[in-house]
């Protein structure tokens, strides 16, 4: 290699790095600056409500990238429009750096075997015979997400949450994916394999291991 490339791949090295370390958030300061949130995600983002997500432990990218959407548009919620549009690059890095620290808290309480392992086998395997992709293709066999692809964490997330997030891929009300990957799969997902996926994910051991 030549020394005008080694010095050029230097300056970008250089240059990712500050940039990564200008947008890497202060998790103390995080705390204080969601407050606002705190009322529906709950002080440690383990959400009040089964109508909102847990933001605990989620990953930094999709929370960031979930933000960005609120303030340009590509998602709507008058809420959550309302509640980020005066967020600073800096204030959206300490909330997120905050939540993401946090611990989600698994469910407890009865659950409906048999539609837990339904819910499995469409995350782990989906369903060949109508083209439905296995969820942990993206989002890992243990729903830790994907940090580089910017999909969520989904273990322990709500099922309400999930189940209306399913549905709102699947009416379009909901338009956020890229490539609209989401919208395409749900497409082609029942009323029953959509409250059973929900189900899986809410009760899913919250192992990190990949």
């Amino acid at each position: 290699m030549s020394a005008n490339k080694t010095v050029l791949f230097s300056l970008i090295a250089c240059s990712l790095l500050l940039a990564g370390q200008a947008l890497a958030g202060n998790a103390k300061a995080g705390q204080e600056k969601s407050a606002v949130c705190q009322g529906c995600h709950g002080a440690d983002g383990n959400s009040v409500g089964p109508e909102f997500p847990h933001l605990a432990g989620q990953l930094s990218s999709y929370l960031t990238k979930q933000i960005d959407n609120f303030q340009n548009g590509k998602r709507t919620n008058e809420i959550m429009n309302s509640m980020v549009a005066g967020l600073s690059k800096e204030d959206i890095a300490d909330i997120v750096a905050y939540f993401s620290s946090q611990k989600i808290k698994p469910l407890t309480g009865k659950v409906d075997k048999n539609v837990i392992e339904t819910g499995k086998k469409i995350y782990r395997g989906g369903n060949s015979f109508s083209g439905v992709p296995a969820c942990s293709s993206c989002h890992g066999p243990n729903g830790v997400g994907n940090g580089p692809g910017k999909f969520p964490l989904l273990a322990g997330q709500r099922v309400e949450y999930v189940t209306k997030t399913l549905n709102d891929f699947k009416s379009g009300q909901r338009h956020n994916d890229p490539n609209e990957i989401m919208r395409t799969i749900v497409a082609k997902m029942t009323e029953n394999e959509i409250k059973s996926v929900a189900a899986y994910i809410a009760y899913m051991p919250i192992d990190r291991k990949l």
